[in-house]
């Protein structure tokens, strides 16, 4: 991945945004050396969205299948408000 300083940004965006679109570049920006942003092509970022659903997913399977299997057995059912709480909303 190709490093440019976000001076370079500001100056050069245009060309910077060809870069990653028409070259499919992944450019890493830093301010003062330290990195804080990144310019990757669109089909990059929606793949890793959905990488990510799928991760996210796959982690909060465990839970929806306890859940199933007590409300199956006991009718028990989970409000809102305690889903909220357990997220952490």
């Amino acid at each position: 991945m190709t490093t440019v300083t976000s001076e370079e940004v500001r100056d050069g965006l245009g060309e910077l945004i060809n870069r990653v679109h028409y070259l499919h570049e992944r450019l890493k920006v830093t301010r003062r050396g330290v990195p804080v942003a990144a310019l990757v092509p669109l089909e990059d970022l929606e793949f890793l969205e959905q990488v990510l659903d799928i991760i996210e997913d796959t982690r909060d399977l465990p839970t929806i299948r306890e859940r199933l299997q007590r409300f199956e057995e006991t009718g028990e059912g989970i409000s809102w408000k305690q889903i909220k709480a357990d997220s952490g909303l």
